[in-house]
């Protein structure tokens, strides 16, 4: 039987290989909007007696290259980052900025009056606030506390 001589190094860049790939297709560098997801907004949500209340950051997207669906169980949220077209004629231009399209999916902790939503799109804000359902407002749980018995059964 031949030895084989373990390469640690080797095994770790197969593993970043595989690991850029997979981000790649998640959230690719690219700016042209056929190679994917530009970028994934972030989110904030703040559940209440009555209602969840949803903060999601949008800063440089227009209210028309939104798309806001509502569903009993999840919120999706997807549009464009369009690209300002500049010409430079000295220098370089250097951006850090991500465009092209995103989609993000919020599932909610509570099902929601999906047609009762009120929301507010202003400074690259997006707000949402989510009735909760009438059967999920005021619902009680009864908690099962067991038989009365812990331990072994011998009189703990």
């Amino acid at each position: 039987m031949a030895l084989v001589r373990w390469e640690p190094f080797r095994e770790v860049e197969t593993l970043q290989r595989q690991l850029n790939r997979l981000f790649d297709e998640i959230a690719p560098t690219g700016r042209r909007p056929e190679e994917g997801i530009a970028f994934i907004p972030s989110a904030e949500i703040e559940e209440t007696p009555d209602a969840i209340h949803l903060k999601v950051e949008i800063p440089g997207v227009d209210r028309e290259d939104l798309n806001v669906q509502v569903s009993p169980e999840a919120v999706s949220i997807s549009g464009e980052r369009k690209s300002e077209i500049r010409m430079e004629e000295r220098g370089i231009t250097r951006t850090e900025f991500r465009y092209g399209r995103f989609q993000r999916v919020i599932s909610l902790p509570t099902r929601v009056q999906h047609d009762q939503v009120q929301a507010e799109y202003k400074d690259g804000i997006l707000k949402l606030r989510l009735p909760k359902a009438e059967e999920d407002r005021n619902k009680v749980v009864k908690v099962n506390l067991g038989n009365g018995h812990r331990g072994n059964g011998q009189g703990q």
